[in-house]
């Protein structure tokens, strides 16, 4: 009967969290029947207690199942705290060694993955309060820090301190306790963030006029050596 109550409890603590932090939640009601971030905690929740009793099958099963459902791929491996909101939630991926903290807010299209090089605790944890913000991907065995913020597309392949504010490709941070970073070449935020295809084409259209110039520079003293010899 305990254990029914706590599961009770910590339901009713996520969906409080909805309401708290989704400003399109209008009731508990429909936080419960109709948000898929929801679902997939709920899932998982399930799923990660029969991993943690070693029934691998059928909690990756349940794992599979619930991202089919909502899109939302979480391994039964992964250790989730209480009032995580999964915002949207559509293309999120979490790991298996991964462990999210208390309050967390995850938006759509975020990776909290590994990248192929460790063994063992392979992805990342994240202290309580963290926000990713979308499109963002964290990737290693290394802490983000309570209170911290990730920048959306930032690529953060290193630990973040906490109270902390990281964006770019690859991340830097540029706020600590809401100050700019001295470092930081300028203030950035997760909205306005430097695009690296934009970029990457900028820098091809300098490398362009760089030729173009020279190839100027070629045909006009081929042409005053051509009126040179004509005469």
């Amino acid at each position: 009967m305990e254990r029914e109550l706590r599961m009770f409890r910590r339901i009713r603590y996520d969906i409080n969290a909805y309401k708290e932090r989704d400003p399109a939640a209008r009731s508990g009601l429909e936080v419960l029947l109709l948000y898929p971030g929801l679902h997939a905690v709920i899932n998982h929740r399930v799923a990660h207690f029969l991993y943690r009793h070693k029934h691998f099958f059928t909690a990756r099963a349940i794992s599979q199942l619930s991202r089919f459902f909502t899109g939302i791929e979480i391994h039964p491996g992964a250790k989730i705290g209480k009032g995580l909101v999964i915002d949207h939630g559509s293309g999120v991926v979490i790991g298996e060694t991964t462990e999210v903290g208390d309050d967390c807010t995850i938006y759509q299209n975020v990776t909290l993955g590994g990248t192929g090089k460790e063994n063992g605790k392979r992805h990342p944890t994240l202290g309580n309060n963290v926000l990713v913000s979308c499109g963002a991907r964290v990737l290693g065995p290394f802490k983000v820090g309570d209170n911290a913020r990730v920048g959306a597309n930032a690529v953060v392949l290193e630990e973040i301190p906490p109270n902390a504010t990281a964006v770019g490709v690859p991340a830097k941070i540029v706020r600590i306790n809401g100050q700019k970073v001295q470092n930081a070449n300028k203030e950035l935020d997760q909205v306005h963030l430097p695009n690296p295809v934009e970029q990457e084409i900028q820098d091809l259209v300098k490398r362009i006029c760089a030729l173009e110039r020279e190839l100027n520079k070629f045909t006009k003293q081929d042409i005053k050596e051509k009126g040179a010899k004509t005469e």
